[in-house]
C-alpha cells in the first residue's frame, strides 16, 4: 500500500463498508496530493492552508466526532483556500487535516439511478443500498459549440390542458414557472410529471421542506406507469454548498441521458433556492451585494445553468427543462425572476387571485407565454390560442369597469363577448389534480371552443 494510502487510513480510521473502501481508493490517484490544514473557521467559511486546488474542488475535513465533512473551494485569501462545508454545524477544530476528494467535480451516471433518490454528493438516501454506476461526467457540464443546440421543432405532451393548448411547450424548451408561496407550484409540477411523455425524468428538489420531499418520492413510487425517474433531493436545512451541488448534479445527469439520444425532462424546484445558495456563498466569500443583496455570481449562475438544457443536434437527444421560481411577495420584478425570464424560452405565471377562487392550475394566461409555440403548432391551433388570449385580455382590462357599473352591455361587442366567455375560459384552464389531458385532446377542445 502506498504512503498516500497509509496517510488516508491513518487520518480517517478504518472504513466501515465496501462502499467506503471504494470511495477512499478513488481518492488515491497517481497525481501528488496536497493535504490541507484547517486554520480558521469564521461565519461558516473555512480557511485552509496548503490545499492547492482550483475553485469548485472538494475536500474532506475530519471532525472531532470522527465524521468526514465535505467542503468545497469557493475562493482564496492569499495562499489560503476559502471553503464552504456541506454540514454547517459540524464540530471542527483548528489544525484538522483536509484531504482532497478527486471525484468532487464528477457525477456518477447510468441507468442504475432510475427510481433512486440521491443526495448532493450522489450518495443514496432512499435506504435501498449502494448505486452501482459505471460512468462519470463533469458536474458543471462541458462547454460545447453553441451550434450544437438544435432548434425546437416539435411539441411535447405535458398532460396539462392549459399548457398543451394555450402555452404549447416544445421538446428541448426551457420554461420557468413563477409564483408566490402557496399558489400551487408543487401541485402543478406533480401534475406535469404524472402526464409528461418522455424517456427519462430528472428531478432536483432543492431547498424543499423535508415533508414535501418524502411526499414527492412516495407519489412517484405509487404510480406504476411513471417515466423512469432520478431524484436529487436536498432539504432546506442543508448548507448552501449542498443545495448548489445538487442542482448541478441533476443537470449533469440529464445531460448524460441526452447524450444517449433520449428525450429528458429536467425539473429544478426551485431555481430561487439555488440562487439563494449562491448568494450565501458569494457574500461569505466577500463579493459585494448588488440588486436586493444578490452578488454578481448569484445572477450570472442562472443563465449558465439554464443554457445547459436544450436539444443536441449531434446525439438527437433533448432536455426539456422546467424551473420553478419563487416570486417573493408576488414581485415579478425580483432579480431572480427577471434573470430567469430573460434567458428562458417561456414563462408560466401563476395567479394568486385565480388560486383564491379555487382555479387550479392557477395559470395567468395573459402574463404567460411560450416563445416557441408559434413554430411548433398548426395555424388553426394558433388562431384558437390568439382568440382565447384576446378574450382573456379584454376581460382582465375591463373587469373593474363592469363591476363598478360603468359599462352597459351592448356598447362594445368585444367586451360583451369576453364577459360572456369568461366561464368557458376558466373552465378550460381548470383541471383536477389527478386528471390528465393529452395534447391531441387539449388542442381539439381549444379549437372547438375558440376557433375564429
Amino acid at each position: 500500500m502506498t504512503n498516500a494510502a497509509n496517510d488516508k487510513f491513518e487520518s480517517t480510521g478504518a472504513p466501515s463498508d465496501v462502499q467506503s473502501v471504494l470511495a477512499r481508493l478513488d481518492d488515491i490517484g497517481n497525481e501528488p496530493r496536497f493535504v490541507g490544514k484547517l486554520s480558521a473557521h469564521d461565519n461558516g467559511m473555512l480557511e485552509v492552508t496548503g490545499f492547492e486546488y482550483p475553485l469548485g474542488y472538494s475536500g474532506r475535513v475530519t471532525a472531532t466526532d470522527g465524521r468526514e465533512i465535505s467542503a468545497e473551494v469557493v475562493g482564496f485569501k492569499g495562499s489560503r483556500a476559502l471553503m464552504i462545508p456541506m454540514v454547517q454545524d459540524a464540530p471542527l477544530r483548528s489544525g484538522s487535516r483536509v484531504l482532497p476528494y478527486v471525484k468532487s467535480n464528477q457525477a456518477a451516471v447510468g441507468e442504475a439511478l432510475f427510481g433512486r433518490v440521491i443526495g448532493p454528493m450522489g450518495e443514496p438516501i432512499d435506504g435501498r443500498g449502494p448505486i452501482l454506476t459505471t460512468e462519470n461526467v463533469p458536474l458543471a457540464g462541458q462547454e460545447g459549440n453553441v451550434l450544437r443546440r438544435a432548434s425546437v421543432t416539435q411539441p411535447i405532451d405535458i398532460g396539462i390542458r392549459a399548457l398543451n393548448g394555450l402555452l404549447t411547450i416544445g421538446q428541448g424548451q426551457r420554461v420557468i414557472i413563477v409564483a408566490g408561496s402557496g399558489v400551487g407550484k408543487s401541485m402543478l409540477i406533480n401534475q406535469i410529471l404524472d402526464g409528461v411523455v418522455a424517456d427519462v425524468v430528472v428531478v432536483g428538489l432543492i431547498g424543499e421542506r423535508g415533508r414535501e420531499v418524502n411526499d414527492f418520492v412516495n407519489r412517484r413510487r405509487t404510480k406504476s406507469d411513471a417515466v423512469p425517474t432520478v431524484t436529487v433531493a436536498v432539504p432546506a436545512d442543508h448548507s448552501p454548498s449542498s443545495r448548489l451541488k445538487a442542482a448541478h448534479r441533476a443537470t449533469a445527469i440529464a445531460e448524460h441521458f441526452r447524450s444517449k439520444g433520449l428525450s429528458v425532462v429536467l425539473v429544478i424546484d426551485s431555481l430561487t433556492r439555488v440562487a439563494h445558495a449562491q448568494r450565501e456563498i458569494g457574500l461569505a466569500a466577500g463579493e459585494p451585494p448588488t440588486m436586493k443583496g444578490y452578488p454578481p455570481s448569484a445572477l450570472s449562475m442562472i443563465p449558465r445553468m439554464i443554457e445547459r438544457a436544450g436539444n443536441d443536434s449531434d446525439s438527437g437527444g433533448s432536455i426539456t427543462a422546467i424551473y420553478t421560481v419563487l416570486a417573493d411577495g408576488d414581485d415579478l420584478d425580483d432579480p431572480v425572476v427577471d434573470s430567469a425570464r430573460a434567458i428562458a424560452d417561456g414563462h408560466i405565471i401563476l395567479s394568486r387571485s385565480l388560486a383564491e377562487q379555487g382555479v387550479f392550475p392557477a395559470i395567468d394566461v395573459g402574463k404567460s407565454i411560450s416563445r416557441v409555440a408559434v413554430d411548433i403548432i398548426e395555424p388553426e391551433h394558433q388562431e384558437a390560442q390568439l382568440h382565447f388570449r384576446r378574450l382573456w385580455s379584454i376581460y382582465e382590462e375591463n373587469r373593474d369597469l363592469v363591476l363598478m357599473g360603468a359599462y352597459q352591455a351592448g356598447n362594445d361587442p368585444n367586451i360583451d363577448e369576453a364577459m360572456a366567455s369568461w366561464p368557458l375560459l376558466v373552465e378550460y384552464i381548470k383541471q383536477k389534480p389527478r386528471e390528465l389531458v393529452d395534447l391531441y385532446t387539449s388542442v381539439n377542445q381549444l379549437s372547438g371552443l375558440f376557433a375564429s
